[in-house]
């Protein structure tokens, strides 16, 4: 688990973060930013009636399509990153695919699936599983030559090199390449829920920024911000268990 100081800085932040806002929103002194206070007193009345099967349809979305991705992308990098005909082939297939805007593919992906979940599953899928596979194959072509050559000598194949060293050495680069793009699919998924669905906290926070209700277009963006940190948190917990070297 995380532990107490780390707690307590994030404790911290947030309670940082809640001061700037409640400062700002007493020097413009608008309805369009309400107080903090007004918003965690309207989030506590609606959150289970209103809000939380919003967030739960995004998360499980997001989880998804990360899923989905860890799936796919991490044997194509261990591939990429182990044996260089494979690299030689699949590399400019990455490179041609990786810089495409993944937003320009929505009204694509709709057509083809419809608008409702695995539309929007592939769209998170297609954000972060390039990170994956560049990630991977690069933290494996780090490892030194010799590293290998104790298992070769005990007969060792590919499979047992895999679990052996290639794994554990590239999961410094893949956790930091799924929390990079953690934070773009979050984005993106907001966009993608205003269209073709009535779940999600990207539905509900357009839905009332359109019938001008600020407090609860504010209580989406806290709950979609602290899925966020969840999610961050949870990535730096497995860092910490599976890379527990970085960490003595």
């Amino acid at each position: 688990m995380l532990g107490n100081k780390t707690w307590a800085y994030y404790l911290l932040a947030i309670m940082t973060f809640i001061g700037l806002w409640q400062m700002i929103a007493v020097l413009v002194d608008l309805p369009i930013i309400p107080s903090p206070f007004k918003v965690m007193d309207n989030l506590v009345n609606i959150f289970m009636k209103y809000i939380a099967i919003h967030g739960f349809y995004s998360l499980w979305r997001i989880i998804g399509g990360v899923f989905l991705a860890i799936v796919i992308g991490v044997p194509i990098g261990l591939c990429m990153g182990y044996f260089p005909t494979c690299d030689k082939f699949l590399a400019p297939l990455v490179y041609l695919t990786y810089p495409i805007p993944k937003i320009a593919l929505m009204p694509i992906l709709m057509l083809v699936f419809g608008l409702g979940e695995i539309s929007k599953v592939l769209m998170i899928f297609l954000i972060i599983v390039f990170q994956v596979i560049v990630a991977v194959r690069d933290g494996i072509k780090s490892i030194p030559k010799e590293t290998y050559y104790p298992l070769y000598s005990l007969g060792a194949g590919f499979w047992d090199v895999c679990r052996e060293i290639l794994i554990e050495a590239s999961m410094p680069k893949f956790l930091t390449s799924v929390r990079v793009a953690m934070a773009t699919s979050i984005s993106v998924l907001f966009f993608t829920e205003t269209f073709g669905t009535e779940y999600g906290m990207g539905y509900f926070i357009m839905d009332a920024w359109l019938r001008v209700n600020y407090l609860e277009m504010y209580s989406g963006i806290v709950v979609l911000s602290f899925i966020g940190l969840f999610l961050f948190a949870m990535i730096d917990l497995i860092e910490k268990k599976i890379c527990h070297w970085q960490y003595k």
